[in-house]
Parts: C-alpha cells; sequence; structure tokens
C-alpha cells in the first residue's frame, strides 16, 4: 500500500503501479463515466431536437443574455481555480483560500442565476417539463447540469476547509487538483449545453 509522508517539510506523492496517484486516477475514471452520461442526454435532445419541427413552441424561448451571463461565470470561475492551483505550487496558502473561495461564490453565482432568475421566470409562467419536449429537455439538461455545480462547490468547500491549518494542508493539498479536474468538466459541459439551448433552439 503507498504511502505519502512528508521529508525536510516537502510534500512526497504517493507511489502507485501506474503512475499516477490513485485519488487523480479515480478523478479521471469518474469524470470518464460522467461524460458517458452527459453524452448519452445530449445524444437524446439532439434526437428528439430532429423529430420535432415545431420545437420551442409557443411558450417563449430562453434568454440568451442570461445564459451568456452564466456562461461568463463560469469561465471565470475555472480561471480561478487554475490561480488556486499556481498559488499552491507557490505555496501561498492565503491565496489559494482566496481563489477557491472566489470559485466557489461565483459557482454559487451561477445556481442562485439558474434557480431564481431563470427557472423561477419560467415557472411563474407556467413553463414546466410538461410544456413541450424542448421544455423537458431543457430541464432535465440543465438541471443534472445544476447538481453537478452544486457537487462541485460542496467538493471546493471540503478542500478549502482543508487550508485551515498548513500541517493539514500538506496532506490534503492533492485534492486541489482532484476538485480542479472536476470543477473544469462542469464548466465543459456548459460550455456545450449553452449553444444547443440558447442559440441553436430557434
Amino acid at each position: 500500500m503507498a504511502h505519502a509522508h512528508a521529508v525536510a517539510g516537502a510534500y512526497v506523492a504517493p507511489r502507485t503501479a501506474t503512475g499516477i496517484p490513485n485519488g487523480k486516477l479515480g478523478m479521471w475514471i469518474f469524470l470518464a463515466s460522467e461524460v458517458m452520461f452527459f453524452t448519452g442526454l445530449i445524444g437524446a435532445y439532439l434526437v428528439l431536437r430532429m423529430g420535432h419541427p415545431s420545437w420551442v413552441g409557443p411558450e417563449g424561448h430562453l434568454s440568451v443574455g442570461i445564459g451568456t451571463l452564466n456562461t461568463l461565470i463560469l469561465i471565470c470561475s475555472s480561471t480561478t481555480i487554475v490561480l488556486a492551483l499556481a498559488a499552491d505550487a507557490r505555496q501561498q496558502i492565503a491565496a489559494v483560500r482566496g481563489y477557491l473561495a472566489a470559485t466557489i461564490g461565483l459557482g454559487a453565482l451561477f445556481v442562485l442565476i439558474k434557480i431564481f432568475i431563470e427557472y423561477a421566470a419560467k415557472i411563474s409562467h407556467h413553463i414546466l417539463p410538461s410544456s413541450s419536449v424542448f421544455w423537458a429537455s431543457y430541464y432535465t439538461l440543465t438541471g443534472f447540469h445544476l447538481l453537478h455545480v452544486l457537487g462541485g462547490i460542496v467538493f471546493n468547500l471540503v478542500v478549502l476547509s482543508s487550508t485551515a491549518t498548513p500541517a493539514v494542508w500538506a496532506h490534503q493539498r492533492r485534492r486541489l487538483e482532484w476538485a480542479g479536474l472536476y470543477w473544469h468538466f462542469v464548466d465543459i459541459v456548459w460550455i456545450f449545453l449553452f449553444p444547443l439551448l440558447y442559440l441553436f433552439s430557434r
């Protein structure tokens, strides 16, 4: 069994049979399964889209402005988590905390806009998954993505809590890379959903 230990205060990565830390390998395997999950959902969306000429229906369209805003928010959050990783490489724990907090805050802003502005507006106008095939697809795709954003926020909060003391961080810092991989995946999924739902559904 591989062990991680500190030598002269420096973190030494655990040895593994594959040359890749077990946690990182596990995250890649998990993300591969998530790719297949979202590929199936997007594929089903495309099949339904091609089979329904009057796609959106009389209920209205999505706000491109809101979708663009949320896209920019997630792109910014990807930047902040990259900056957190760079700060960790320089052993600047305070900067890691700041950039992680910014990533969490941007993720939370995305969630708030999605739920309390976008979803709330649609529901107030009685636009529900049962309204049409498009809206069923929209709520399904964005709903699952929203759950993944919430999961990423929780993951980042766990990593942030590990920065409380240098001693704890020395043994937990590798989780920052795993959180970064997951967060980038969430952002990439949205990059696909935004044009499919907001730009090409008309």
